[in-house]
């Protein structure tokens, strides 16, 4: 690992300017500031940055209004005067009739009338302190007056954390590289600088021959030390709240409502690699905010922890998508675009070709054609294997288009190509089986070729490799390193060519991740409209990306733009599940079904006629049924213990405000986070 933190020697392009300056701010960013503030342990999903942790007796008394608290505490305080008063008189007149008092001297009377006392203040204010619920007032009102006007008041657990003075930034690095410490000290840092630096400075801890290579580039860069390979420090337009330190993404309130944990109630929700790592589903129709408050935070938190040398970031989504600007972007990959500066490597993902063959010939395929899923993959690699063994690199669409359609010229090249290469007799099985199938009607190289057509159109000339040179490739195996890409699918002008590279970039994702031979690095993939790009096999890649460092945030307008075969398995697959307002019944039952039951206490009132009594109150009765028409009824209040859905289908349907979302939470260690209702416009 180098001291930029990457496992490689990517760069730049040559033809994207270099971002030297860190983005201009409102304000100044106070890095002492930023770093002293504290950041207390807490549940999975609460952002820690300034977090305050709940007092669990403060949010049950806050349940009770102040005025009923107050008026009962006062009543049974009056009451309890009375009672000692009185409980100790008739005490002590029990003790004479009995004779107790008899014979005792003055200190032993005086020692039995303290006991009596105390006896009898015991018994009344544990009686009347828990009707007047007393504690409660002493926690809500009188602890805090008292601790206003004690001078030396103890502080409290959560103040009590805070650094008493400002903390020093460059502290671990003024014995070994004092003078790196003393560039730091002049300069502008900001929190991606901060971040980026310190894993660098972590990289010397581990090895100690990088200290005077560390010290030389910090002296000579200061604050744009150990850059990323872009040289950007940072992201113009950033809009969302971050906390690189953490790695956190602050996406909204988690409201103070019943439904929702007390440890999570005003507090930040926060997405960060522990709970992106087993995946996140997010369902709602068009306009709910889905990419504005989920899609782009996430793409931007991921973009910037890239900068800063801690993940990299594959974001997917149609061109006009709301999912940054392209500067957010190292590479930024836009089929059908002549500006483009970059292509896509159909084969990029996998280090065996079989595999690579299978993994297109899943994403060539549409839903409706996936019973011949199986016969197509082996028909692409019947084709791509050879072609491999004989000019050692993968075809081109063309090239791909005309030996599946059976073209005589390309199978007498390629049966050329590889005699000379010495591979004929391995690969001979696989064409003379290829050619045999051409013609019949149940050919699967003819399907395949009639898809691969949607790919081989003028505006994709360049995209995607070939034998002629082009435009550089992307190829998913470079994930070991912070980069950060934009695919941009032509979805209005190539529908279906949209679909077909959606499904081929996230299943290449998913085959890429896991198999990364470094994975400190955390891979994360945004998915604007999942709705084409899912299949079976990514849907189980999805589990294994959970021990990879890996994770993906998915977005669907609806459950049912997706086979129904794969919607069950989808939700088991991820670990974080998230609903906006305005989901059809169908699709919150899934979710109100994967989030299960809790036992709730209810409440029923039964009101039966009153029959008890004998003439005189039957007589009664009558009368009062008479003049008023109402029958007198008698009412039994019962309360037990039942099992709800936390969420019903109908409340996700209809009951969630605008602006406000249902996630629930899971973390890769397995702590899970039951369904909170988040505000996500603030």
């Amino acid at each position: 690992m180098g001291l930029d933190g990457t496992q490689g020697k990517w760069t730049a392009p040559a033809d994207r300017a270099p971002v030297a300056l860190p983005q201009q701010r409102s304000q100044p960013f106070d890095l002492t500031a930023w770093i002293s503030e504290p950041r207390p342990e807490a549940a999975p999903g609460v952002y820690r940055h300034g977090y305050r942790p709940t007092d669990p007796d403060r949010a049950r008394d806050a349940r009770v209004p102040a005025g009923p608290l107050l008026l009962r505490a006062a009543l049974n305080l009056l009451v309890a005067w009375f009672a000692y008063v009185y409980g100790v008189e008739l005490v002590l007149r029990l003790a004479g009739l009995l004779g107790l008092l008899n014979g005792l001297d003055q200190t032993t009377a005086l020692v039995a009338l303290v006991a009596v006392n105390a006896a009898v203040v015991a018994a009344v204010v544990r009686l009347f302190g828990r009707m007047g619920r007393w504690p409660e007032v002493w926690r809500r009102y009188v602890a805090p007056l008292l601790a206003r006007t004690v001078t030396h008041e103890q502080p409290d657990p959560a103040e009590a954390a805070r650094p008493t003075g400002p903390t020093d930034p460059w502290q671990q690095l003024r014995h070994r590289a004092p003078v790196a410490a003393r560039r730091l000290d002049a300069e502008a840092v900001g929190d991606v600088d901060y971040v980026r630096i310190q894993r660098a400075w972590e990289a010397v801890l581990g090895d100690g021959e990088l200290l005077s290579a560390f010290t030389e580039e910090v002296a000579a860069r200061g604050a744009a030390a150990c850059a990323h390979p872009s040289e950007a420090r940072d992201l113009p337009g950033r809009g969302a709240v971050h906390d690189l330190l953490t790695r956190q993404l602050r996406l909204g309130t988690a409201q103070d409502v019943i439904k929702n944990p007390v440890a999570h109630r005003s507090a930040g929700l926060a997405l960060d690699p522990a709970v992106l790592g087993t995946s996140l589903l997010a369902v709602g129709p068009a306009g709910t905010g889905k990419t504005a408050r989920l899609a782009r935070p996430v793409a931007e938190a991921l973009c910037l922890q890239a900068l800063a040398g801690t993940a990299c970031a594959v974001v997917v989504g149609a061109a006009d998508a709301d999912l940054g600007p392209d500067e957010w972007y190292d590479v930024v990959i836009a089929p059908g675009d002549p500006a483009s500066a970059y292509g896509l490597d159909l084969f990029g993902a996998a280090g065996e070709v079989e595999e690579a063959a299978a993994r297109l010939a899943d994403a060539l395929l549409p839903d409706e054609l996936s019973a011949r899923a199986e016969n197509a993959r082996t028909a692409l690699q019947q084709i791509v294997g050879p072609f491999h063994a004989a000019y050692r690199r993968y075809p081109g669409v063309r090239e791909l288009r005309a030996l599946l359609g059976g073209d005589p010229d390309g199978f007498a090249a390629l049966e050329k190509a590889l005699r000379e290469a010495g591979q004929l007799d391995r690969h001979q099985s696989d064409l003379q089986h290829r050619m045999r199938q051409h013609g019949r009607a149940d050919d699967p190289g003819t399907l395949l070729a009639d898809r691969l057509a949607l790919l081989d159109r003028p505006a994709f000339a360049e995209c995607f490799p070939g034998p002629r040179p082009g435009k550089p490739a992307f190829a998913m195996r470079v994930l070991d390193h912070p980069l950060r890409v934009r695919v941009k699918l032509p979805e209005h002008s190539h529908p279906e060519a949209a679909r077909m590279l959606s499904r081929l970039v996230v299943a290449q994702f998913v085959q890429a991740a896991g198999v990364r031979r470094e994975q400190a690095l955390f891979a994360g993939l945004v998915v604007d409209d999942a709705s084409a790009a899912l299949d079976a096999h990514t849907v189980r890649g999805l589990q294994r990306m959970r021990t990879a460092n890996a994770g993906a945030v998915l977005l669907l307008r609806t459950l049912v733009d997706l086979p129904e075969a794969l919607r069950t398995p989808l939700f088991g697959a991820v670990g974080c599940r998230m609903a906006f307002p305005g989901i059809a019944p169908w699709d919150g039952k899934l979710f109100s079904e994967a989030w299960g039951t809790h036992l709730v206490a209810e409440t029923s009132v039964t009101h039966t006629p009153d029959t008890s009594g004998g003439l005189l109150r039957r007589s009664g009765r009558f009368v009062r049924k008479a003049l008023s028409g109402t029958a007198a009824q008698t009412q039994s209040v019962t309360t037990r213990d039942v099992e709800r859905h936390r969420w019903s289908p109908s409340e996700l349907a209809h009951a969630l405000p605008t602006g406000h979302a249902v996630i629930s939470l899971t973390t890769v260690a397995g702590e899970q986070v039951p369904p909170l209702l988040v505000d996500l416009r603030g």
